[in-house]
């Protein structure tokens, strides 16, 4: 596998930039927090980001390339792509250009904040915030002071500089977020799962592969094999040691499930041949296959960081789902209402959909350059009717004419959006539909999208919202997704 790499240059001491010029790429979460820590470190910052551009203080992205060469150091939020003017003015005029994480690692190692910390950190397409949120139940059952942290929700700079010391952080780690962060080598780190995602972003495979897989450099690299692309890395890893976790029974070196239970034959006492028990799958929350490789994931970061088996245990015991995963809504009439907004990308919407007897499926949004065809095909016998969106549901509506050309469609536009069509396919005469909503000035345009798909449910099936896409076309992000999902089902079923 072969891509290019980012180098970040700069100081390896932030302490350095003291007096001197920064730019910050982006004023949302993640960039306010390296403000923040620039600032408290000496350095005189500037915050560059078109949408706020009215507030005091913000600057365009092009006043900043054009005065880029006054500047230290460019920090840009993981949003920021490759190639960006801003980035491109900072490389010509020899500037680095830092991510976020790449900042926080550089602190941490400088010891900015007191003694460096332990990074664990999860990467992969589908499942990081699941094992993010798992890990850090397992080392709060083991008693160790640490965070989720990075894009889980906790910029890792606000984590680093909380008056509470951690001492182990559990770092969610996206591609964006790898990408500007090329310095990052944690303690402990797991590759779960590749498939398309985001490749509009990188510009293809190689380049979403290589980014996930600079964090197999550590002490100890962990990868999912039952996940042929994540399971390639292994020959890729520099890691001291590298493991494996799979949902069958595991070989030496690696986890997996025996007769139900999970089991360690990774990190057993030296001079032991025999498999730890960790816990029984039944016991996982999120259940099904992709909750249990989720926690295998975070044993054995868990378990690479010396925790031991009943904290394992009793940490996955105790861990809940966040919301927009899998949460169910409402069950009506013997329908349940499913919000799985979480699920991005098509291989999360698979998990999603394979778990279920009879769905019918509210899918679209932003595909990212994601292939759809392998999904539809996968779960075209599943679907007793959909619910398209967005603005690529007509690549989803295309691969539903070709591979589950009986299945119902609804599409639905937003009254804004000015493009007009037809049926999804000619070829579906009496199966497609169009619909444009909000109907009136009060009203969602989820309330068009969870009626229709009401409208094709029946006692036993799952209306379920697994996009397969990002939602920033018609929503905020996600959860503005998830939660307007819930509120079009309370509306047409008041108390339900």
């Amino acid at each position: 596998m072969t891509a290019p790499v980012h180098h970040a240059g700069g100081p390896a001491d932030p302490r350095e930039l003291a007096g001197r010029s920064v730019l910050v790429a982006g004023a949302g979460v993640s960039g306010r927090s390296a403000a923040r820590a620039l600032n408290a470190l000496g350095a005189s910052v500037t915050l560059v980001d078109d949408g706020a551009v009215a507030e005091p203080g913000v600057h365009s992205a092009a006043d900043a390339a054009a005065a880029v060469s006054g500047h230290a150091l460019v920090v840009t939020s993981p949003g920021w792509r490759p190639g960006n003017a801003l980035a491109a003015a900072a490389e010509s005029a020899g500037v680095p250009v830092w991510g976020d994480v790449e900042l926080a690692w550089r602190c941490d190692r400088a010891q900015v904040y007191g003694p460096a910390r332990r990074w664990l950190a999860v990467t992969g397409t589908n499942g990081k915030t699941t094992t993010t949120s798992m890990l850090h139940s397992i080392l709060q059952a083991a008693g160790v002071p640490s965070a989720a942290c990075g894009n889980i929700g906790l910029p890792i700079l606000d984590a680093l500089a909380a008056e509470r010391r951690v001492d182990v952080l559990a770092v969610e780690l996206s591609s964006f977020q790898l990408h500007w962060a090329p310095s990052v080598v944690p303690d402990a780190a797991v590759v779960l799962n590749i498939a398309e995602d985001h490749l509009d972003w990188h510009g293809g495979m190689d380049a979403y592969t290589h980014a996930k897989a600079q964090v197999l450099r550590g002490r100890v690299a962990v990868v999912g094999l039952d996940d042929p692309v994540a399971a390639g890395l292994r020959g890729v890893s520099t890691a001291g040691r590298t493991v494996g976790f799979r949902l069958g029974p595991p070989a030496p070196g690696e986890l997996g499930v025996r007769d139900g239970v999970l089991v360690d034959c990774a990190f057993a006492a030296r001079g032991s041949e025999d498999p730890v028990v960790l816990v029984a799958a039944d016991r996982i929350v999120p259940g099904g296959a992709a909750g249990v490789l989720d926690a295998l994931a975070a044993a054995a970061l868990a378990r690479a960081a010396g925790v031991g088996r009943d904290a394992v245990a009793a940490g996955l015991e105790a861990h809940t789902v966040g919301p927009h995963r899998a949460a169910l809504v409402a069950t009506v009439g013997g329908v349940e209402y499913v919000d799985d907004s979480k699920a991005t990308n098509p291989h999360a919407a698979l998990a999603s959909i394979a778990g279920r007897r009879s769905v019918v499926w509210i899918a679209g949004g932003l595909l990212k350059g994601a292939s759809v065809d392998d999904l539809v095909a996968a779960v075209a016998p599943r679907l007793a009717g959909v619910v398209l969106m967005g603005r690529d549901r007509a690549v989803i509506a295309d691969a539903l004419s070709r591979h589950a050309p009986d299945v119902p469609v609804t599409e639905v536009l937003a009254r804004e959006d000015d493009e007009v069509i037809g049926s999804s396919n000619p070829s579906r005469a009496g199966t497609g539909s169009v619909v444009t909503g909000p109907p009136a000035a009060d009203s969602d345009v989820m309330d068009v999208v969870v009626s229709a798909a009401a409208g094709y449910a029946r006692a036993g099936d799952t209306v379920l919202l697994a996009p397969a896409a990002a939602s920033m076309d018609m929503f905020r992000d996600y959860a503005d997704r998830g939660d307007r999902f819930a509120a079009a089902v309370t509306r047409l079923h008041p108390g339900g």
